[in-house]
């Protein structure tokens, strides 16, 4: 059971798209790691969005590529300010949920879930990539989030 994390794919200026959607590079990008994950058979049963363009866009990606049959959704809580402590609070560990988010929400996240404070940068994200998120429970406590693996489209 896991939880995986995208920051969405680069995105167009301001001037080329007001709603600032995907680039070309954030379409090519994306569309080259999306079919990796599949590949991987990664087990995500569902892709939650902030409703950015940008965002929905890259879940869009990910969902035909991993050839998912219920729908994408649009969330609150995840925008690049939100509180990530808030949102942390609503996630179960179980659910095999995406969530393809902004930054600094993405990394404040990460950095929240394995240490506890969301100052500490954990893992510098990359824009199309995953992180997946891990837990081991113990019985009557928090569960103890941990990187497990993550996949990006350039590794510089």
């Amino acid at each position: 059971m896991a939880l995986f994390l995208v920051q969405h794919g680069i995105s167009a200026s301001k001037d080329a798209d007001p709603e600032k959607g995907l680039s070309d590079l954030g379409f090519e990008e994306t569309k080259k790691i999306a079919p990796v994950a599949k590949g991987y058979g990664i087990p995500v049963v569902k892709i939650v969005h902030s409703g950015k363009k940008r965002a929905e866009q890259t879940a869009g990606i990910y969902h035909k590529a991993l050839g998912l049959e219920n729908s994408m959704e649009a969330i609150s809580g995840i925008n690049p300010l939100d509180d990530v402590r808030a949102f942390a609070d609503r996630i179960y560990p179980g659910s095999n949920w995406m969530v393809v988010g902004h930054m600094p929400f993405m990394e404040k996240l990460v950095s929240y879930l394995t240490t506890g404070s969301e100052e500490i940068l954990v893992y510098k994200f990359q824009n199309s990539g995953i992180v997946c998120l891990d837990t081991r429970e113990g019985e009557g406590r928090e569960p103890d989030w941990f990187i497990k693996w993550t996949l990006n489209p350039n590794i510089s």
